[in-house]
């Protein structure tokens, strides 16, 4: 475990950024990141990294049938293959399939997302290049294939989802893609041994989105409460000068046969990602108020979002707040939806990908050693950062998501890392934080100084947690694993230290 003294973590927040806010605000930076991103995955599909058929048929090759156990370390998924044989800490692996087994013969992996049946049935939506695969999670931990949704227009790696009462949500940055509404009750009458592809058009309710490039978002996001989803950095590129700036696009799903764009915020530009919840905090003003914490490539930009009508002014922005190391503020996650005091956050950049000469002057993370950035969010109109976690494999931090607790974290190379996070708002500067298990699923460059690589060429771009404990990671580059959190002393399994 690292962390950054507060000392450090209370610098003035305006942040020496080796990117200028005209460059963030064109669209530039986003530009070079997606170029360099895609630069680095021709390299690895042109040397044949990407070929599936390497990792095929692990069903025939792997030791045993029941749970793979993490020990000494290792995960030896098929006996004597270095390249199946992963890192691990408390974590142990169940099953996995590629991604041509999935559905995608040819494609990369992206995003993914969870939902239980009324039943309890779960299933994982996983995201491919042409497409999205529809997988159950049985009981034992297995993945059976069901079948898949193609892309609704140009094919690309970029592909986003989450779930909204029974309604899947995906977006992609492909060119007259849109954002698809997909009924997941269709896939309870689904066999593994039939596997069926679902009609683009007839399956699915599509939202037109005309803002900039038409048709290609970034992100997808859904809130489950108030029954709505967005749709972000949707705006054109380069520019960014139309009505919505690549700002949060507000969806409205109350028939979710006729989703219709309702709104859209361009108050602050293009924004990457958000979490969208209703406030319950100690900030009484906002209590109970539609809330979105937007992650806006420079900035932790909060929104109140309870008005979401009107093109381009829609909802109000409550702070816009830059931060020490700021390169290219990403993704992050409350570490309590119950009572939000603070937030988990990640920065894409600040370990120096692209130009380690362009990212932020004092970024804590330029030695390659990803950093999660704590911000207390107890006063909505004036966050702050109180800390920083620094981990202690080299790797570019991705996605996360907290649960119980627990911040699931897909870290690219480095695979899958589980933090305890539950002490944050007792220890707000970072030090009880605490990794308590991983799983590493790109073996290639684990002798490296530091443990690994910090880039993006291959690993996990994410990850999802079920209430029953299964964890399904979608890959880049080799396909979908099953894992599930072994006991770790002094801790109740899935649950932080601190959780009450």
């Amino acid at each position: 475990m690292k962390w950054v003294s507060i000392s450090t973590a209370l610098l003035p927040l305006v942040a020496a950024s080796g990117y200028t806010r005209e460059e963030y605000a064109s669209g530039a930076v986003m530009e070079a990141m997606m170029a360099g991103k895609e630069a680095a995955w021709a390299k690895e599909r042109a040397a044949g990294n990407y070929d599936s058929k390497k990792w095929s048929g692990f069903d025939n090759k792997r030791p045993s049938k029941g749970a793979l156990k993490c020990q000494n370390g290792r995960v030896e998924a098929v006996p004597g293959d270095a390249d199946q044989t992963y890192r691990c800490k408390n974590v142990d692996m169940y099953d996995f399939k590629t991604h041509a087994e999935l559905g995608d013969a040819v494609g990369e992996g992206s995003g993914s997302w969870g939902w239980t049946s009324k039943s309890g049935r779960e299933y994982i939506a996983i995201g491919q290049t042409y497409g999205a695969s529809f997988s159950e999670v049985t009981k034992e931990g297995k993945l059976e294939y069901l079948g898949r949704l193609p892309a609704q227009n140009d094919s690309v790696i970029w592909r986003e989802m989450k779930v909204v009462g029974d309604s899947l949500i995906i977006g992609s940055e492909g060119v007259g893609h849109h954002v698809q509404v997909f009924d997941l009750k269709k896939l309870l009458k689904l066999s593994p041994k039939k596997p069926y592809t679902f009609d683009k058009v007839k399956d699915v309710a599509l939202v037109d989105i005309n803002q900039g490039i038409k048709g290609r978002t970034h992100t997808v996001i859904g809130n489950q409460e108030k029954n709505y989803a967005v749709a972000c950095g949707a705006g054109g590129r380069p520019g960014r000068n139309d009505t919505c700036a690549g700002g949060p696009m507000w969806i409205n799903l109350d028939d979710p046969t006729k989703p219709y764009v309702e709104g859209c915020s361009g108050q602050d530009g293009y924004c990457h990602d958000l979490q969208c919840i209703v406030y319950r905090g100690p900030h009484k003003k906002y209590y109970g108020r539609d809330i979105c914490y937007g992650y806006n490539e420079d900035t932790l930009t909060i929104y109140d979002a309870t008005n979401k009508k009107g093109m381009g002014n829609a909802g109000a922005i409550i702070s816009r707040t830059p931060y020490v190391g700021a390169s290219y503020t990403h993704q992050g996650w409350v570490t309590d939806p119950m009572w939000q005091t603070h937030i988990v956050m990640d920065d894409e950049l600040d370990e120096g990908q692209i130009d380690p000469n362009r990212t932020a002057v004092d970024s804590p993370a330029k030695d390659g050693f990803a950093v999660t950035y704590i911000v207390d969010i107890q006063n909505l109109e004036k966050p702050f950062v109180s800390g920083l976690y620094k981990t202690t494999t080299r790797s570019v931090d991705h996605n996360q998501y907290v649960y119980e607790g627990l911040s699931y974290q897909s870290n690219y190379q480095a695979g899958l890392r589980i933090l305890d996070v539950s002490s944050i708002p007792r220890y707000p500067d970072g030090s009880k934080v605490k990794e308590i298990a991983y799983f590493d699923v790109y073996p290639g460059d684990d002798a490296k100084p530091g443990g690994g690589d910090a880039l993006w060429n291959g690993g996990t771009w994410s990850a999802y947690t079920f209430e029953s404990g299964w964890i399904v990671i979608n890959t880049i580059d080799r396909g979908v694993f099953v894992v599930k959190q072994s006991d770790v002393k002094g801790r109740k399994r899935g649950k932080g230290q601190f959780w009450k």
